[in-house]
C-alpha cells in the first residue's frame, strides 16, 4: 500500500480570524557558505493559491532557473531585522519586542506586500492601536523601525510611518493609566504606617527589602541582584551596578542597571541596621535550608532554594499588608516613587535626585519634581484657609 504524502502547506489564522496558507522550500545549497538554504511562502488566501505556488517552484528549482527573491512581505523584512536587533540591545529588552510584533505588529502588517505598505496603511493601524492599547506610540515606532531597516536596503524609497498623524486624544484606557500613575506613591505618613505595618508581620525579608526600596529608590530589579559585597556596612553606602530581568524563554538573569551606569549611594543609620539584622536571620534561615550564605557574592534577598527571588513575589507580600491593615495600595515600584517625592519635600535638588534615583533624563525627575510642586501648592491654599477660619 503506497504511503500517502503529507503536504508542506500548513494553515494559520490572523489576529482578524482570517485563514492563511504557507510552506516551506528547500532552495538547496548556498555556494557562498555550503549551507542548505530553506525559505518560507506564505499569505496565500487559498490552499489551491499555495499549491499552484509551490507546483511553480519546485519546477524551476527542478530546471535550475529558481532564484529565491528579495525579501517580499513585511514578515520577511521583520526576519532580516530582527536578526541585526538581538545584537544591539539587552536581552530583556529583546524578549519585550519581540513580544509587541508577535503580539501587535506582524498580525497586521505581517503579510503585506514591503512594497504596498503606503501612508494610509500605516495610518489605519495606527488609529487602532491608539484605540486599544496606551503604549500605541512604542508599536509605531518599533514597527517603523522595520522599514527604516528595507530603506536602507533598498527595498523601499520612503518611509511611509513618518508621515502619519499621531493620535492626540488620549483613550480612556491611557486617561486611567495616567490617574493611576501619578498616584503610585505614599506620602510620609502613609509610608510609615506601611513600614510599621509591615514590621508586625512574621516576613522580616519583606520587611528588610520594601524598607531598603523606600529609602534608597532603587529599582525592583536592582534590589533583587544586589549581594551583600556591594553593601558597605562601615560607611553605610549601597553600589547599584547590576539588575535582574527576565529574558528568553522566561528565565531571570543579571544585567547592567537601566541606564548602563553604577552609582553609589549613601543610606541612612536605621535602614543598614535593619539590612544587618537580616543578614544574621538569614545565615540562620538558611543554614536550616542547607545554605552557607556567608560568601561574598551571596544575593541579599534570595528564594528558598537561594536562588534570584521571583519579581512577582513582592507584589503578593506588598497587596498582603495592604489588604491586612487596610492601606492604600500603590506596586513595589510605587515605593521608587514615594522614595523620590519625598526626597523633594525634604528639600534635594533636582540634580541631587537625579543621581540618586539613576534617571538618565533629567526630564524623569522633573515630571515627579512638578507634581510635588503641585501638593505642596493644594497644602499651601489648605493652610491658609484653616489660618483665615472662614
Amino acid at each position: 500500500m503506497a504511503k500517502k504524502r503529507v503536504s508542506p502547506i500548513k494553515d494559520y489564522t490572523l489576529k482578524n480570524g482570517e485563514k492563511r496558507y504557507e510552506f516551506p522550500v528547500y532552495l538547496g545549497i548556498d555556494p557562498l557558505t555550503g549551507k542548505q538554504m530553506r525559505t518560507m511562502k506564505r499569505g496565500f488566501k487559498t490552499k489551491k493559491e499555495a499549491e499552484l505556488e509551490l507546483a511553480r517552484i519546485k519546477l524551476a528549482i527542478a530546471n535550475g532557473t529558481y532564484h529565491k527573491e528579495r525579501a517580499e512581505t513585511y514578515q520577511e523584512i521583520y526576519d532580516l531585522w530582527v536578526k541585526h536587533y538581538e545584537k544591539t540591545v539587552e536581552e530583556s529588552t529583546f524578549v519585550k519586542t519581540t513580544g509587541i510584533f508577535k503580539n501587535h505588529i506582524l498580525p497586521a502588517m505581517g503579510d503585506y506586500k514591503i512594497e504596498k505598505i503606503n501612508v494610509d496603511v500605516c495610518q489605519k493601524h495606527i488609529d487602532e492601536w491608539a484605540e486599544k492599547l496606551k503604549k500605541f506610540r512604542t508599536v509605531k515606532s518599533y514597527a517603523s523601525k522595520v522599514l527604516v531597516f528595507a530603506m536602507k536596503r533598498g527595498y523601499i524609497q520612503t518611509n511611509p510611518f513618518t508621515l502619519v498623524d499621531m493620535p492626540t486624544k488620549a483613550s480612556k484606557k491611557d486617561a486611567v493609566g495616567e490617574e493611576e500613575k501619578i498616584e503610585n506613591f505614599y506620602t510620609r505618613e502613609q509610608l510609615k504606617k506601611f513600614l510599621s505595618c509591615l514590621e508586625k508581620e512574621s516576613n522580616y525579608k519583606a520587611y528588610a527589602l520594601f524598607r531598603l526600596l523606600a529609602f534608597s529608590g532603587m529599582r525592583k530589579g536592582e534590589a533583587l541582584a544586589l549581594t551583600w559585597n556591594d553593601l558597605n556596612f562601615k560607611t553605610n553606602e549601597l553600589r547599584i551596578n547590576k539588575a535582574l530581568s527576565r529574558g528568553k524563554d522566561n528565565q531571570l538573569y543579571v544585567k547592567s542597571t537601566k541606564t548602563g551606569v553604577a552609582r553609589t549611594i549613601k543610606m541612612d543609620e536605621k535602614t543598614m541596621t535593619i539590612l544587618k539584622e537580616w543578614k544574621k536571620k538569614q545565615k540562620q534561615d538558611y543554614l536550616v535550608l542547607g545554605f552557607n550564605t556567608m560568601q561574598p557574592k551571596q544575593l541579599v534577598f534570595s528564594n528558598e532554594q537561594n536562588e534570584y527571588l521571583q519579581p512577582t513575589k513582592t507584589r503578593k507580600w506588598i497587596l498582603h499588608v495592604q489588604n491586612k491593615y487596610d492601606l492604600g495600595t500603590i506596586t513595589t515600584h510605587g515605593l521608587r516613587h514615594t522614595h523620590c517625592s519625598l526626597l523633594f519635600e525634604a528639600g534635594a535638588s533636582l540634580k541631587e535626585v537625579q543621581d540618586r534615583l539613576g534617571h538618565s533624563d533629567v526630564q524623569t525627575t522633573m515630571n515627579i519634581y512638578a507634581h510635588v510642586t503641585k501638593k505642596a501648592k493644594e497644602e499651601a491654599i489648605m493652610k491658609f484657609a484653616s489660618y483665615i477660619e472662614m
